[in-house]
């Protein structure tokens, strides 16, 4: 059966002018960060180690650890919280429903027994504190007017917790059960985090007003503010307290982070200014911040994950990246069967080494989005919703220049005849374009609605599938197409078709969930009955000997196929991806590598039955 090899996780999901919180559990060094529905558990040690939660029925937005390490906590912008296990199957605890809005914040008690939740309560409530394992109340929190973005339990008895806002506002709240003690209106702007310090004796509050100022965490008397010698020059998204408690480390969108020396009277001196490597775009803006025993975590808008070394802070940090988005195409470089790159719909294209995981973005010069995307030798092919289709020449891990043709009507698909890649077809809504390097060499009507198309790696032929479920076979003579044959099997608009790389037989996939291998030649059905999806197939991949085809689905399975073995003896990858697998490709005869929905590719193990 196959099995699970390697997971190149998604990045955090950011906005723009939000801050993210992002936890961890100092036990076993892992990281918690939402993408999606998907709350995602990384090792800082070893980032290869991923694991993926995917109950969540909307948008996740925070994942907290409880203060043991056994148990995760994470919410969603239903107001839901969810509690189940940090181990092997992730068993749910409970649930509870606890706001009427979105959830931005949660936090353990230190003795793990309650839990605080505070964000948008659409007219009800903002913060909500309730017992883990029964979900009653412990508390009334009044006092804010607007959506709480954040929310920290004092780590130490008297157990104390404290809010802040939207509404410019820092609460704090005595108890249990809890109550409305005292607020403070030092800040200007929106309160995006306040965190308490180890030790429970201060808590810090940061601002979009560019300022953090230190309170007291006993009686919540302000005592001091972070030097305005050398400040933060933008919003201050996240902060948080090095193990010991001297040390805060802050994060903003000036696109740097800082380390402050916090003296015992509450003062916060600049200790050194962090910077990341980026293209100095808004991408690099900081919006979340995690200090870990000896790791600083730092999270961008464009999701770059970098860790620094809180023992050497000179040396340049680890930079972990990935897709934010649904990676819609996979490609496996001929020449280098271990990389792989893949794209996403927002115009992202990273490459993949199996072993080590993320090995670089590839930017290119015109950023534009990405529909279709193929890879020959050395360049990549790609089109956008612009009508344009781009060829851009791959040299390692650069891209050179580019060069663009316009075809007046948007591609559907893209097929590449891998022998002669010049050649390129390109489907649109009631035709075929084909294109020799960056010129438009024909445009041919075929009369019906084109909804898939393959080119045959020589470049002699074609298979373009309709709206109908009808699959049409043309002869290429020079720049013309000469219809030969037309197959009937498929009940269902033709979502994929692709050749065996020996040229001897093709796989055709509809919307009905069906695939069927036909043998070139003859045209003659050779592997039938491949029903086992329950929704839509959207791609398909053929393995590097040709003994093999998989298909990946709506239904978040992947199914291999055994062409010289009847179908019901297929291998299913159930769950593969949360929301939907949309694209397949072989490195080798035993690795499959699939990608979807929830943004992460996935490495299979093939074993022989």
């Amino acid at each position: 059966m196959p099995e699970l090899a390697e997971t190149y996780a998604c990045v955090p999901s950011t906005e723009r002018g939000r801050g993210i919180l992002i936890s961890g559990d100092p036990k076993s060094n892992k990281v918690l960060y939402t993408n999606g529905r998907s709350v995602i558990i990384l090792d800082l040690n070893n980032p290869l180690n991923v694991s993926v939660y995917g109950e969540h029925a909307y948008p996740a937005t925070v994942a907290r650890f409880s203060p043991n390490g056994e148990w995760v906590a994470s919410a969603d912008v239903s107001g839901t919280v969810r509690i189940w296990g940090a181990y092997n199957d992730h068993v749910l605890k409970k649930e509870f429903k606890v706001l009427s809005g979105r959830i931005d914040d949660l936090q353990w008690s230190p003795d793990g027994m309650r839990i605080v939740a505070c964000g948008d309560g659409k007219g009800k409530s903002l913060v909500r504190a309730f017992m883990w394992d029964s979900g009653t109340n412990v508390g009334e929190f009044d006092g804010h007017s607007r959506r709480v973005l954040s929310c920290a339990f004092k780590p130490t008895r008297p157990f104390r917790i404290v809010t802040c806002g939207e509404d410019f506002l820092v609460n704090f709240y005595e108890g249990p059960p809890f109550k409305f003690k005292q607020s403070h209106r030092d800040h200007a702007n929106f309160v995006n985090c306040v965190r308490y310090s180890p030790d429970g004796s201060k808590f810090i509050s940061v601002s979009s007003d560019k300022k953090g100022i230190i309170f007291d965490g006993k009686t919540a008397e302000k005592i001091g503010e972070l030097s305005s010698e050398d400040p933060h020059k933008g919003s201050i998204y996240a902060a948080s307290w090095s193990p010991e408690g001297k040390q805060v480390l802050t994060v903003s969108a000036d696109k740097t982070a800082k380390v402050w020396d916090i003296s015992e009277d509450g003062s916060g001196k600049l200790k050194k200014t962090l910077t990341c490597s980026g293209s100095g775009g808004v991408d690099d803006m900081l919006v979340g911040c995690l200090w870990q025993n000896d790791h600083l975590v730092t999270v961008s808008l464009g999701g770059t994950i970098s860790i620094f070394s809180a023992s050497n802070l000179e040396k340049s940090p680890l930079q972990l990246s990935g897709h934010m988005k649904n990676i819609t195409s996979l490609a496996v470089l001929k020449s280098d069967p271990k990389c792989v790159l893949s794209s996403s719909y927002d115009g992202l294209i990273v490459k993949w080494v199996q072993g080590l995981g993320y090995s670089g973005k590839l930017q290119r010069k015109e950023n534009s989005q990405i529909k279709c995307f193929a890879a020959a030798e050395e360049e990549i092919v790609t089109s956008g919703f612009d009508n344009k289709i781009w060829r851009i020449s791959l040299h390692g891990d650069q891209c050179g220049d580019g060069d663009s043709v316009d075809i007046g009507s948007q591609p559907k698909d893209l097929s590449l005849a891998l022998l002669s890649p010049e050649l390129a077809l390109v489907t649109t809504d009631s035709g075929v374009v084909m294109l020799r390097c960056t010129k438009v060499v024909s445009t041919i009507n075929l009369g019906f609605a084109v909804t898939a198309s393959v080119v045959a790696p020589d470049g002699s032929e074609a298979i373009v599938g309709g709206q109908d479920g009808k699959l049409h076979v043309f002869c290429i003579v020079g720049d013309t197409l000469k219809e030969e044959a037309v197959l009937e099997k498929h009940r269902g608009a033709i979502t994929v078709i692709r050749y065996s790389p020996d040229f001897s037989m093709f796989a055709s996939g509809d919307a009905n969930r069906e695939a069927i291998v036909w043998d070139r030649v003859s045209r003659e059905v050779k592997l039938k009955n491949m029903l086992y999806h329950t929704a839509r197939i959207n791609c398909l991949a053929w393995s590097p000997n040709n003994s093999m085809v998989a298909t990946g689905s709506l239904d978040t399975c992947v199914i291999i196929y055994e062409v010289d073995k009847p179908a019901s003896s297929r291998m299913t990858i159930k769950g593969a991806h949360l929301g939907g697998v949309y694209a397949l490709a072989f490195t080798d005869e035993h690795s499959v590598v699939s990608s979807g929905e929830d943004a992460c590719v996935r490495v299979w193990k093939l074993t022989p039955q």
